[in-house]
Formats: C-alpha cells, structure tokens, sequence
C-alpha cells in the first residue's frame, strides 16, 4: 500500500476519533502515565527476587497487572526506542543500528501525534535517541522540565512520560555516578545479591561488586517511582490515570544489554488501571499475566486505552482495551551494528523456548567494543580469559566462533546456557521457531540484511530505508534477500549456489554469496576466480566481503589492497565495514599496517561517527603491534 493511501486512512482515523469524542461527552479520556527507566531486567521483589529492595513496584504489582513474559526488540536503547514510538521494528524502519540516523517514511510518525490529535496534551520527560529527528507535532512539550502538570487546562487529558536514568549501565560502571544515584540508600549486602549473579560471569570480589551496584541502583530507581506515584495521589488524579512501567531492556553488563538473550530481552512490565476505567476484567488488582507482550505493543495500547484508532500499518498489537486482536504466539528480537562492530544475529521466543540465529557466526560473542570494555565486569571476564581462570559458562562466550543456531529452554535453563539446537528431542520446536523467524524476515522487510552503506546510497535515492524493501518487486527482493543470508551459513555443498548469487543483478544479493564463500574459506577455493572479478564490483560492501573471502582463503594479494582502498575512500560506513573485516584477518592484515595507521590519524571529514573506524583500527592496530588489547 503507497504513502497516500496511508495518509488517507489515518485521516479518515483522525475524524472518527473526533466524531465519537462530539457525540460522547459523557466518555471521559484517561490520563495515562508512563514511568519508564533503562537497563535493568525483571529482579524486582514482585517478580520472584526477595533481595531486591523495591517496595513501591511491588505495591504497585498488587494494585494491578504483572507481566511476566514482557520482551524488548533490542537488546539496547535507541533502536528499542524507536521501535516504541513508532509501534514498527527497527529493522522495518532502518533505526536498527546502534547508532545511526535514520528517515521515516511519509506514513510513519509517532503514536503520540495520534493522541495529540484526539486532545491529549503529551510531554516527555525527557529522553527520545529514536534514531530519527522527531517530527514537528510529537510532544507538546519534551524536555528536562516536561510534566502533565504544566497543562494548560487542567481537565484536559494528559499522556505523561518519565524516564529514570540513574541505573543505566553507567550508573553501574561509573563510582561517582553510582554514588550520586544511591545517595541514602544502603547498599546491598554482596554476599546476598550475588545469590543471583548469573553463571555467565566470574564470580570474583569484582563482578560481586557490579552485581551488587546493579541491585542499589534498582533501589533508587523505585524509589523514584514511589515519588512520581505520590505525586499522582496528592494531585486527586489517581483515580484517572492509568500507570504503565517498563524498561526499556535488560541488565546493563556483559550478555545481557546488547544481546538477544533474556538478560537482555526481558523486561518488567506493570499496568495499574483504576477500577472506573477497567474494562472486559481487565486489570484486576494482584493479577499476573503470561501474555506475550513486545514492548512494540505499547503505543497501540495506549491508543486504545485512550480509545483512539490504532493506524493499520503498526505492527504493535493492543494488548489492553476493547475490540482486542489474538494474543501474540512469538516476540522477535534483532541485534545489529553496536558502535563500531557488525554481529547481525535475530531472535524468536514463544513463552517457552527461545530461538537465536547468528548471521555472522564467524565472530566471537565479545567483540572489543568500546564502551563494554570500560565496565569492570568486562574486564574481569577479560582476566579471567588472560589467565585461563575461566569457568567452563563464563569460557562458552569467550569462543572465537559462535553456534548459527541457538535454541533454549527456558524454563529448565533460564540462563540460556545449553543449546538445544542439535537436539533430536527438539527437532520440531527448532524447526517451528526457525520458520517463525524466516517468516518474519519477509513480513517485517528486514533491513538488517541489506549492509549498512547501501542502506544510506539507497536511502539518499529513495527517500527512506523503509523504501528500499517495500517498493516495486520488493517482495521478490526480500525473498532473494533472505535466502542468500540464509545460504551464505551453509555448508560446502552450496558453493555452487553461493558462487551463483556473485553474478546476481542486486548487490545485497551478491554480497551474502561473498559472505558465504569468506565463511567456508579454503573450502571454497573453487570459487577464487569469481571472487576476483567481483573485487571491482559497484558495491563497496561487496568488493569487502570478496576481499575478506579471498583472504580467508590464502589469497590476500589481490584483497588487501581492495580493503585499503575501501578504508581510504570509501562511504562512512564502507569503512567501517572495512575496518571490520581488517581486524578479523589478524596477522594477514599485517602487510596494510601503514595503511591502517594512516586511516587512523585522519577521518575523512567523518566527524561524528568516524570514531567508530578509528575505535576498530586501534583494536587491530594493538594486536598487530602486540601492546595491550585497551580501547582507547
């Protein structure tokens, strides 16, 4: 469906939500009120976990709805943030890379232009990072000073949002920031918070201490949420509002923030609805709920909540509120550039099991990024590698390769530390949530496989990156477009195939065959010479992945130099695809180091993300030199 059929429904929305509101005065609207914070998951008391200090959440919890199977769509903020104020994936958008700056399509715009639009008065206090400049129309007001408060009419509806910052990661990471969130609160015996410290990290007087911080900035976080709740009470508005609090993705350390696991995709989720207000036994004081919920969903819910049309192009489901669609049976989960590294890897998860593809399996699980490696946790994992002291679920994720397929049990293994995916037990919950992902590829267009440097050339053409896979022939695209991914994680019998795909008319395509013949390597020699003649192809992202592959295969004559030239005049991204790849080859890389150290010294005009080549530069430049493995 074009832009203009969009624009025409969503008016034709806009004059039945002002007609119903002229017809029924008597229908007082809602308040709704979010209280948002970052980086934790769901260790609060009231989800099962006596040692966290949060009596306000659990208070809350009793005088409403507890969502135990609430999921992010990224294991980090921006591209989750994007995905909640549009109601679309990121991978949809083109918002899924961690960072970038996107465009929407003309059809697409916040949810919150829909409440104003029916008389709400909308204010965000006051993060956005949606990854796009936020259009005109968005928030009445959105800033540091923004609350419902400051309505001009004090019988007018509001839609409030919060968010609370102190226990973002580097509340954790950073002494001084800790000490400024917790000051007042007693801080967590260690030996009792470290009853739940995952097994994926060292247990040593380090990672107890992170663990520990993680639990205290908690603390302050609910008491910050008892402050806002007494303010709605002392304000007589309780009885009208609806209180919604979430995260916005998991713990802020190592495997879990950034990552597609449960540590990283599961999130608290608490709805108190006032009594008048409730609707078809909706909102019961004390109920839990085991709906799967995406937090993609909670814009639509919030339009119906305040009983305004949901637009028919979100892909958020209401989940609260009449005239209901059916429960959702999965939540999906996408993981892509994260600063300055490139780990393409998907997820599905019914309420039981959990399914992770890797696209790029090829790289290790703790790729140096910089911010990461500044955390003391990460840095404990790192010595306790150095050293060999690694326990034998802290050395599973310091492999240089990881699994294509991951698949968990989550109720028997809820850290996700055994893969079922070759189990013969699990065959058909592998192969059912294997599709469910392939299916979802082709319903949501997924960005994340076109490479990002021919998502800003094709961007820059078509307008927006949601064009490039929703345009004419688009649906043979995306199909062409899965199955090369697809078929690049295959084995040698498919370099007939994946040799095939180097001569196909669209470079996205030609890029997964050169991906799939770098990942077999010398056992793909066969295909040397198509390598080589894509070495001058159009794309720099395929003249890249040939390189690579013909590096990977012993033959880096004809590819360093591709590489170097990529590096020194190549796109924004292009490089820092380049960069990558330089750093993957290790010692081979080794005849470029002058090259390498002079890309670094400049940036070519990049200013703002430029940083990214430079980050993954000095990481190989460290390890060709043999000095330390810091980033500076």
């Amino acid at each position: 469906m074009n832009a203009v059929c969009f624009r025409l429904r969503r008016l034709a929305l806009t004059v039945i939500c002002v007609v119903t509101a002229v017809s029924d005065s008597d229908a007082a609207q809602p308040n709704i009120l979010w209280l948002s914070c970052e980086d934790i998951s769901a260790h609060l008391g009231c989800y099962g976990y006596p040692n966290a200090r949060t009596p306000n959440l659990d208070r809350l919890a009793e005088q409403g709805v507890r969502y135990t199977h609430a999921f992010v769509t990224a294991g980090v903020c921006a591209p989750c943030r994007s995905a909640i104020i549009t109601s679309m994936y990121q991978t949809t958008l083109g918002t899924h890379h961690m960072r970038c700056n996107a465009k929407l399509p003309e059809h697409v715009r916040p949810f919150t232009s829909e409440l104003r639009e029916a008389g709400y008065y909308c204010t965000n206090n006051s993060k956005q990072d949606y990854q796009f400049k936020t259009p005109a129309g968005t928030w009445d007001v959105s800033s540091g000073k923004a609350h419902w408060k400051n309505r001009p009419k004090k019988d007018q509806p509001f839609f409030a949002v919060f968010n609370y910052t102190g226990c973002h990661e580097s509340g954790i990471a950073s002494a001084s920031k800790y000490k400024s969130v917790t000051k007042g609160i007693e801080p967590i015996d260690r030996a009792v918070a470290v009853k739940s410290l995952p097994p994926y990290y060292p247990d040593t007087p380090v990672t107890r201490e992170d663990w520990g911080r993680y639990y205290d900035v908690i603390t302050a976080m609910d008491r910050w949420v008892g402050e806002h709740l007494k303010a709605l009470d002392e304000s007589g508005l309780a009885d009208n509002t609806i209180v919604i609090y979430w995260s916005d993705h998991g713990v802020g350390l190592p495997r879990a923030k950034r990552w597609l696991y449960d540590s990283g995709m599961h999130v608290p989720l608490i709805v108190r609805i006032p009594e008048k207000l409730r609707v078809d036994g909706q909102g019961e004081p004390g109920t839990v709920s085991d709906r799967m919920i995406s937090l993609i969903d909670l814009g639509p819910t919030t339009l119906n909540l305040a009983d305004v049309g949901v637009p028919h192009h979100v892909q958020g489901r209401p989940f609260l509120g009449t005239h209901l669609p059916a429960p959702r049976d999965y939540v999906f989960g996408a993981r892509d550039r994260m600063d300055e590294r490139y780990d393409i890897i998907r997820a599905v998860r019914d309420r039981r099991f959990k399914y992770i593809r890797n696209y790029e399996p090829f790289k290790t699980y703790y790729q140096y990024m910089n911010t990461p490696e500044k955390g003391a946790t990460m840095r404990e994992i790192r010595r306790v590698q150095a050293d060999d002291s690694a326990s034998r679920d802290v050395d599973r994720f310091l492999a240089p390769f990881k699994e294509t397929e991951e698949l968990y049990d989550t109720k028997a293994d809820p850290h996700e530390m055994h893969n079922l995916a070759a189990s013969p037990e699990h065959r058909e919950v592998l192969n059912r949530l294997r599709q469910a992902h392939l299916d979802w590829v082709l319903a949501t267009r997924d960005l994340g496989l076109v490479p990002e440097a021919e998502i800003n050339a094709r961007q820059a053409k078509l307008g927006s990156p949601w064009d490039i896979l929703n345009g004419r022939d688009s649906e043979l695209l995306i199909r062409r477009l899965r199955d090369a991914a697809s078929l690049s994680l295959q084995g040698q019998d498919n370099i007939p195939r994946m040799t095939r795909l180097l001569i196909d008319p669209d470079s996205t395509v030609r890029y997964w065959g050169a991906v799939g013949l770098g990942n077999l390597g010398e056992l793909a020699r066969s295909a040397e010479a198509a390598l080589e003649a894509v070495l001058n192809d159009e794309s720099e992202n395929v003249r890249t992945a040939a390189a690579r592959a013909l590096c990977r295969m012993d033959r880096p004559v004809k590819a360093l130099p591709v590489l170097v030239d990529v590096l020194d005049n190549g796109s924004q991204w292009a490089r820092v695809h380049a960069a990558n790849v330089l750093d993957e080859l290790d010692e081979q890389a080794r005849p470029v180091i002058e090259a390498m150290r002079r890309n670094k010294a400049y940036r070519k005009g990049f200013v703002a993300q430029g940083k990214y080549t430079v980050r993954v530069l000095n990481r190989a430049l460290n390890e060709l030199q043999g000095t330390n493995n810091s980033v500076p």
